[in-house]
């Protein structure tokens, strides 16, 4: 982590997260494509989530999430920045010469080998079932379903880790602390992802912000009565209404919004802490 000089008003208080291992220039050119991103718009091209677009042009990375490429060990060439994601990801190069991106977990160095089978030992990147992890290790990239992918655990700096064996399945506490059932037969990586310093970062200035597509919110308060429920008054007013909503009448605040019939609330144990 870097903190910049106050040398002007927006860089007093910046900070950077240091990159002074990671490969300058391009990514691998097999690898990434130019890809045009849907800044919070659906199919129809309306927007579904606000406060998103513009930013730098960024090249998309193919890291791979599943790794089903089993039993050829993998050395690692290089650490690399992506800008799609808040980890780092590693380029690997198996035996027989193909390239991959797969994210980089702590404690990975260049040069190492890695490996992706049902008897790898227990070294951070090597990738095996779940059901052959001991209770109390951490992994990342935890599939939901086996042979699906990755899909659980590839922030920067996260680790699920293991709780306890329960007939096929797993016990996960995952980094919201919410401790879920997966099965046994789902492949896992060993480790926690690097980048652990990435929630530390203040972007500083409004214009850093706008780099990264993130573009401004609105306080329902600084609206007319008619765009939101808390906008209207003369001068700064209250909130006027009994419980919090956003601009659709909709309540938030501990109101759960998660579907009750979505396929995988039966394998939650324990819901995350609010």
């Amino acid at each position: 982590m870097r903190h910049l000089k106050p040398t002007t008003p927006g860089r007093r208080g910046m900070t950077v997260s240091s990159r002074s291992s990671l490969v300058r220039g391009g990514p691998e050119k097999s690898l990434s494509y130019g890809r045009k991103r849907a800044v919070g718009r659906n199919n129809a091209g309306r927007i579904t989530t606000r406060h998103k677009g513009g930013g730098h042009k960024r090249l998309y990375r193919l890291v791979d999430f599943r790794q089903e490429k089993q039993n050829v060990p993998a050395r690692v060439l290089s650490y690399e920045y992506d800008p799609n994601r808040t980890s780092h990801i590693a380029l690997i190069v198996y035996r027989d010469g193909e390239k991959r991106y797969v994210l980089l977990p702590q404690g990975m160095a260049i040069g190492a080998e890695i490996i992706v089978s049902e008897t790898a030992p227990l070294e951070p990147g090597n990738r095996l079932p779940l059901g052959r992890v001991p209770v109390g290790t951490f992994v990342y990239n935890v599939e939901m379903q086996p042979g699906g992918g990755g899909k659980l655990v590839r922030s920067a700096g996260v680790g699920a880790e293991v709780l306890a064996h329960d007939a096929s399945y797993m016990l996960l506490r995952l980094p919201s602390k919410e401790i879920r059932r997966v099965h046994e037969r789902c492949w896992g990586s060993i480790g926690r992802l690097g980048a652990e310093e990435h929630r530390f970062v203040v972007y500083g200035k409004a214009g850093r912000s706008r780099w990264m597509g993130i573009r401004p919110t609105v306080r329902g308060s600084a609206m007319n009565p008619v765009d939101h429920p808390y906008g209207g008054g003369e001068g700064r007013a209250l909130r006027g209404t009994r419980r919090p909503k956003n601009m659709w009448g909709k309540g938030t605040r501990g109101v759960k919004t998660r579907r009750s019939k979505k396929y995988s609330n039966n394998f939650i144990e324990e819901r995350r802490k609010k």
